[in-house]
């Protein structure tokens, strides 16, 4: 009968996993043990982070630098910020560079955009250019230009640049600009007063609340430029950073402006604040004017060292960053605009403070 191990010549293997078996071997009680503290992130071969087999300890010698982004060396431009492959959001080796990847290193795409950038001095890393193009004047200026200043020039396939420019319309032309790298808010303090000591003035520089424009920011670099800011100081959250689009519209401005990230702006608006700075916000919902400066943050507030904050279009300051600052003021209107422009309010408020510190 099928089945029955008690017919000649059968055999049960001892080893065989039918038919019940007492014990599991101790299978039950490893399940229960513990597996120990999970490795470090560096020491997981698996991990992104994963440093590999040059670590020799606690020290690090041998090993790649984890420092922050903040105190990564800065490059690019001709000043003292400006893209320079390693922001707050630096790629993995080997990762294709995203466009919409705002700390990441960045692609700049189509020819009047091209040559804009590199008419602007964004210190771009490659120009891709696809094969089999027509080459017209903007092709050819971008091609001697970036001949001229360095930047390499790759042949690519059409199918590389289309990749790069991930559905826009790219024109068989691409630039590569790596992720921009900001000062640390210290950092950011120092070469601010080294810039006043040099000029014989105050430290006057511009922090931004939840502006997420990036034309907005370059607008703002550009009067901060114009009107004798030392400096901008960004949140790192809710907050638009130094893009190509920013880097275009400030007009070359980003290459001298240094430009600083915190990651909790109304704790350094705070610090800065015990450290002998006046931070005056902008607020269109209080009835102080920038006239009446003197009043609301002390005598001579414009002509000492000095922060104005300037929130979004929309909301405004955040309600912790208002409450930090010394006082608000708002820019006096006629008729029935409502609110402006947070780059153009930046303008106002700064050729205001640049406009009392002449006089003095």
């Amino acid at each position: 009968m099928a089945g029955n191990s008690r017919r000649p010549g059968a055999r049960r293997n001892p080893g065989s996993k039918k038919g019940p078996t007492k014990g599991s071997g101790g299978k039950r009680a490893k399940g229960l043990e513990g597996k120990g503290p999970t490795p470090k992130a560096e020491d997981r071969p698996n991990h992104k982070s994963y440093e590999g087999g040059g670590k020799t300890g606690k020290s690090g010698q041998g090993a790649a630098s984890r420092r922050p982004a903040s105190a990564a060396p800065r490059t690019g431009g001709g000043g003292t910020g400006g893209p320079g492959g390693a922001g707050a959001g630096r790629a993995r080796s080997g990762a294709p560079a995203r466009r919409d990847a705002p700390d990441g290193p960045q692609v700049v795409v189509g020819r009047n955009p091209v040559i804009e950038s590199l008419r602007a001095h964004i210190p771009a890393t490659a120009l891709h250019v696809a094969q089999g193009i027509d080459i017209d004047d903007r092709v050819r200026e971008a091609l001697r230009t970036a001949g001229d200043r360095g930047i390499s020039v790759l042949e690519v396939p059409r199918g590389e640049v289309e990749r790069m420019a991930d559905g826009s319309v790219h024109q068989g032309i691409a630039l590569t600009v790596p992720a921009y790298e900001y000062l640390h808010p210290d950092d950011l303090l120092e070469a601010a007063r080294q810039a006043a000591h040099l000029a014989r003035t105050e430290p006057l520089l511009v922090a931004l609340d939840g502006v997420t424009d990036p034309r907005n920011l370059g607008a703002v670099i550009r009067s901060a430029a114009a009107f004798g800011a030392h400096g901008i100081l960004l949140p790192l959250r809710r907050s638009v950073g130094v893009t190509p689009v920013a880097w275009r519209t400030s007009a070359g401005a980003a290459a001298r402006m240094p430009i600083g990230r915190a990651t909790n702006l109304s704790r350094t608006l705070g610090a800065w604040n015990d450290d002998g700075f006046v931070t005056v916000g902008l607020d269109g919902e209080v009835s102080a004017t920038i006239d009446d400066l003197d009043a609301v943050a002390g005598p001579d507030a414009a002509r000492g060292p000095l922060v104005l904050v300037v929130g979004s279009e929309g909301k405004g300051l955040s309600r912790l960053v208002r409450e930090t600052c010394t006082g608000t003021v708002a820019i006096p209107m006629a008729g029935d605009v409502e609110s402006l422009n947070a780059s153009v309010a930046a303008g106002v408020a700064l050729a205001e403070v640049a406009r009392r510190r002449r006089s003095a």
